[in-house]
């Protein structure tokens, strides 16, 4: 009995399925499978002596991958074989799987009974039907199996008549009549004839031709003679013994097994002369094989006269069959120096004629006769040489034939002529395969080895070995005479998330049984604690895995790889500077793992500027939580921050306005909560400082606005605003493309955010082009400005009429001070009041007391002295002298006028007094 056993495909996991149930025959159904799954089976035979060794395990097999039955066979062909037999010959369905074999079944023509020609499944394609009546006229239909079922019938084949395929009651057993004879050559006493081969064979090979001849004189032909006893087996033939310019018919019959076919029509009258022309006469025996869709080989031989020097080449003129004689064309250029033609280009369906001209130093010869007509096209079932290399390396051509008849025969050729020398090819033929081995394929091997198969309709084939072909099969040979695991990667090493060392290679693939061993500085190591070792024949991937690099794990590593008898392995040396470089990545890559498991900064901290010419420095961070805090620090003082960060977005952020030369230094942020912290640094001095404020300037420059023009009561000024102005970025102006010198005159400066220049007292020679150069320190910004024509006229009006006014300004006439705004003055007190005056020229002075002229009287004395000084007295003042009074002062470029209000005062007592007099006289008066 048998034991099946299972495992899913990749794991050595055996178990076995008929526990219970004993199998006794050689087919199990296993059950209970995994769908989508991949599976292995394999089997035990056991008896009374016990279970034996399991059988080699099967190919993964996927769960559900249907097998569909069969289609029908197609191309059923008979072909006649002997009085009782037929040969059926069919192609393989389309998209066949797993076949087990055919069918084949025959009827008699009009019984409508079918009956089978075998009994078990025919593995080829191709069958010798037995047992069949002869003279009777059958069909044959065939279909296919596998273990999914039977096919449908083909469909039903043409009849045919079941006799043998030579004589056997056949009216034309024996080859057709030759045909196209030519003379080659003709000297004065014999000619060489050439012709072409019966179109009709009779079923077998040709085995010879007999040639007859007869003179013709004056018209008139005379008796036939045989021109040879012996049949002869080329195409080309020397009849000696001729009379010279006699004029001879000559006629030609093929013989097969069957035997000798009716002789070819006369050939038209040929003279035998000595041929004296220089150019060669024409090839002959040109014949088409591997014919195929788009293209052919034409062969040829070459002339058997030469003319007056050696054959140079030859060419190959082509054109389609019904063309006209004009349309021939060459195919080469330059002469061909082999005597065989791969042509290639031609229309599928196409029929085309070919013709062979031969070339000395004399010039181009006479062409062959002109080939029968070749339609471009590949027969049904057409099969190509293919080369192969075995498992043993062994290099040989292999060609098959399915229409071969039982008396075809496998011709092997090298640039097409018959191999003869069997010290380099050994040729081995079975049945309807033939194979060429090579025992030592090299240079002398290079070249074109052509197989045909005699007694067929053309099947034909050929297969080119040049250098390069030569090197890939000797390179295939080695490979599997001395078999390795391909590998798609070799050993490499790579560094893990959290630190661990990784050695890994992959094969392109590997079987259920392959092993690896894993060896460090020539001593193999063991799967453990401290190398975690794995094979993946699925994937073909061999790794191991370290969780840290130590001083003594420095050296050379090797995994070693075995597949049946396919080996390979793969070193990586980690010595010096390599393994410390590894080893230091490693410590670097764990402390990163460690760091990143608290809140940690994804990005470094860095600097931008934004569209305000301010710094940002800024930092990505990740693993945040509420509790985590964020602090800055600059030169190890921490920085107060207003508001507390909401880490939005995992970015924090600290703005510096109008960055300089004080902010620089060493900035440092750091974060922090109860799982750890981690911290950035970001050194802001030297050459990163430079570097920054190359950037503040530049986008500082950036910010400038157009050249305006003002005009001021100096002169001219010329300005341009930025976001703010700081001294690294250098200022320059142009003036007509050269560069200005600064003078009292001519000066530049920066008020707040504005960058003028200011040409004082301008001129027309200050007219022109104003450029304002601003240098970030790498690139130059230009603002540019036209101060001429209107734009200077009305500039320099606008100067002039600011320059009146302020000298206007200037010397207009106006108080300076001294008077106060309100004067508070106890009645019968001395009032005395004084201010200084200035104008140029000196100006008038008048006074006005509520709003009218006042001058000087007995009370009030009012002095205008030197030309600025004022004074105004009231030696006793009394209620009447309240009021507002205003100094008046006027010159011709202005007046100006001060008031000062006087609020004159009865002290308490006094008022009390008069008020009692008052009431005192009103009583007295009634």
């Amino acid at each position: 009995m048998y034991f099946v056993e299972k495992c899913i495909a990749g794991t050595e996991d055996w178990q076995r399925v008929n526990t219970e149930i004993p199998v006794k025959s050689p087919r199990f159904a296993v059950f209970d499978l995994a769908e989508g799954k991949s599976y292995c089976f394999r089997v035990r035979c056991c008896n009374s002596a016990g279970i034996g060794e399991p059988s080699e395990a099967t190919e993964a097999t996927v769960v559900d991958d249907k097998l569909d039955i069969p289609k029908a066979p197609g191309r059923i062909m008979p072909t006649r074989n002997t009085d009782t037999s037929v040969v059926v010959t069919w192609t393989e369905p389309p998209d066949a799987k797993e076949l087990v074999g055919y069918y084949i079944e025959s009827s008699v023509v009009g019984s409508g009974r079918w009956e089978p020609c075998n009994n078990n499944p025919v593995k080829g394609t191709r069958f010798i039907c037995h047992g069949l009546i002869n003279g009777e006229k059958y069909i044959f239909r065939v279909r296919a199996v596998n273990a999914a079922g039977l096919s449908e019938f083909s469909q039903d084949s043409e009849p045919i008549e079941v006799q043998a395929a030579i004589g056997g009651g056949l009216l034309h057993a024996a080859p057709s009549p030759p045909y196209d004879i030519m003379v080659l050559e003709s000297v004065r006493d014999s000619m060489v004839l050439g012709w072409k081969q019966p179109k009709v064979t009779g079923g077998t090979e040709i085995t010879g031709y007999y040639v007859n001849y007869r003179e013709v004189v004056d018209g008139v032909p005379g008796k036939w003679m045989e021109a040879n006893i012996k049949a002869i087996s080329e195409r080309a033939y020397r009849i000696q013994n001729l009379k010279e310019n006699m004029v001879y018919q000559f006629q030609v019959a093929a013989a097969n097994l069957a035997g000798v076919g009716t002789p070819s029509l006369p050939s038209q009258p040929f003279k035998c002369e000595e041929w004296t022309i220089a150019v060669p006469g024409p090839p002959h025996d040109v014949t088409c094989t591997e014919v195929r869709k788009d293209s052919l080989v034409l062969l040829w031989k070459e002339p058997v006269y030469t003319g007056r020097s050696p054959i140079a080449g030859y060419y190959v003129d082509m054109k389609e069959t019904e063309a006209k004689e004009e349309h021939w064309r060459s195919v080469n250029e330059k002469p061909l120096q082999k005597k065989f033609l791969k042509i290639g280009g031609l229309k599928q369906g196409v029929s085309y004629v070919f013709r062979v001209r031969a070339t000395n130093q004399a010039g181009v010869g006479k062409p062959s006769d002109v080939t029968d007509p070749v339609v471009a096209e590949t027969r049904p079932g057409t099969k190509e040489v293919v080369v192969d290399v075995d498992d043993n390396g062994v290099i040989s051509l292999n060609f098959e034939c399915d229409q071969m008849s039982p008396n075809s025969k496998f011709v092997w050729s090298k640039d097409y002529e018959p191999i003869e020398d069997d010290s380099r090819l050994s040729i081995d033929t079975k049945g309807g395969k033939s194979k060429a081995t090579f025992k030592d394929l090299g240079e002398d091997d290079l070249g074109v080895y052509s197989c045909v198969v005699t007694d067929t309709d053309g099947v034909s084939s050929s297969y080119t070995i040049d250098e390069e072909e030569m090197k890939r099969l000797l390179a295939l040979s080695h490979e599997r005479k001395f078999p390795t695991v391909p590998l798609v990667s070799e050993l490499a090493v790579e560094i893990l998330e959290k630190g661990e060392v990784r050695f890994w290679l992959q094969a392109e693939k590997l079987s259920g049984n392959a092993k690896a061993n894993f060896v460090f500085n020539d001593k193999e190591i063991f799967n453990g604690e401290k190398y975690k070792m794995k094979v993946d024949q699925k994937t073909g991937l061999v790794e191991m895995i370290m969780d840290k690099l130590e001083d003594k794990d420095e050296g050379t590593y090797t995994f070693q790889l075995q597949d049946g008898k396919a080996t390979n392995q793969s070193s990586l040396v980690l010595i010096g500077d390599v393994f410390k470089k590894l080893q230091d990545e490693a410590d670097f890559q764990r402390k990163e793992w460690h760091r990143k498991q608290g809140p940690h900064f994804v990005d470094k901290l860095g600097w931008e500027v934004t569209d305000d010419c301010n710094v940002m420095l800024k930092c990505k961070v990740a693993n945040i939580k509420k509790e985590t805090h964020i602090v800055w620090y600059k030169d190890d003082r921490e920085i107060m921050v207003d508001e507390e960060h909401d880490f939005k977005d995992g970015v924090c952020t600290l703005l510096i306005s109008e960055f300089s030369k004080k902010d620089a230094g060493t900035y440092e942020v750091i974060l922090k909560d109860d799982r750890g912290k981690d911290s950035s640094e970001l050194k802001l001095k030297d050459t990163a400082f430079a570097d920054l404020m190359n950037e503040v300037c530049r986008r500082i420059a950036l910010s400038a606005t157009d050249l305006k023009i003002q005009s001021t009561a100096e002169g001219i000024r010329l300005y341009s605003y930025v976001t703010y102005y700081v001294e690294d970025l250098r200022v320059g102006w142009v003036h007509n493309d050269t560069q200005i010198r600064f003078t009292d005159r001519v000066k530049t400066g920066i008020t707040g955010e504005q960058i003028w220049l200011q040409i004082n007292e301008p001129t027309p020679q200050d007219k022109g082009k104003y450029t304002m150069e601003l240098f970030d320190g790498k690139t130059g910004h230009k603002k540019t400005v036209d101060l001429s024509g209107q734009a200077f006229d009305q500039a320099f009006a606008e100067f002039q009429r600011l320059k009146q006014a302020a000298i206007a300004e200037k010397n207009r006439a106006r108080v300076l001070g001294g008077l106060p705004d309100v004067v508070t003055i106890q009645e019968g007190k001395a009032l005395n009041l004084s201010c200084t005056v200035w104008g140029d020229p000196a100006p008038e002075v008048s006074w006005l007391k509520n709003e009218k002229p006042f001058v000087s009287d007995a009370n009030c004395t009012l002095k205008f002295e030197s030309g600025k000084n004022v004074s105004f007295t009231i030696s006793t003042v009394s209620t009447l002298d309240s009021g507002k009074y205003s100094i008046v002062v006027k010159n011709k470029y202005g007046t100006e006028t001060s008031d000062v209000t006087v609020s004159v005062f009865i002290p308490e007592e006094e008022r009390q007094s008069d008020q009692e007099k008052k009431k005192e006289d009103k009583k007295t008066k009634a």
